[in-house]
């Protein structure tokens, strides 16, 4: 039991200096990205950063929903990527943690600070005509659109993992493999 407890401490401990540093290079880049692009463009990348988001909270909720067994038959055809699902699904609770709460939430969090950008450069823009009152109402209009994507894109997405579980956790591990063998990035240990 102590050595659980001591295994979980050090997982949440990896995943919140793992978050900080990608909050840190995720806020910085879309701030320095939306600084110097139009307000249209940085619209765009906001809804990227949450179509982001949406997609990592699908595929945590795929991997707690899907079941190894058909992945360890393509396994045995040594098919790409089954050996990676079977991966993916044992450690679904730190695939889970760490697509939904890591990616998911900074994908929450930049969405929010980038919305925020795009408000101030629609703002500047209007501010000949609409004064302050024209820019609240733009603020509050641009957060509830980006929520309701956000929220809506998830509760979509949720249903769609727990229905074709088993497809979207063998897109990820055929991703997986791809970036293990075709680039050397190794994210699953070999063990």
């Amino acid at each position: 039991m102590k050595s659980q407890l001591k295994r979980s401490i050090k997982f949440s401990l990896t995943i919140a200096v793992i978050t900080f540093v990608l909050a840190a290079i995720f806020s910085s880049l879309s701030s320095s990205i939306l600084g110097g692009v139009a307000w249209f463009a940085g619209l765009i990348i906001v809804l990227i950063i949450v179509l982001i988001g949406v997609v990592f909270d699908m595929l945590g909720i795929a991997a707690t929903a899907a079941d190894e067994t058909p992945f360890h038959a393509m396994a045995a055809e040594k098919v790409a990527g089954a050996k990676e699902s079977v991966y993916i699904v044992r450690n679904a609770d730190r695939f889970a943690s760490f697509c939904n709460d890591v990616i998911g939430d900074i994908s929450g969090i930049v969405s929010g600070t980038a919305s925020a950008i795009v408000v101030l450069q629609i703002a500047t823009l209007l501010e000949h005509s609409e004064g302050s009152t024209g820019q609240i109402m733009l603020s509050t209009v641009m957060t509830s659109i980006i929520a309701a994507i956000t929220v809506g894109g998830k509760a979509i997405g949720k249903t769609f993992a727990i229905n074709a579980s088993t497809k979207i956790i063998f897109s990820a591990g055929k991703v997986l493999s791809v970036l293990d063998k075709k680039f050397k990035i190794k994210i699953i240990p070999k063990k």
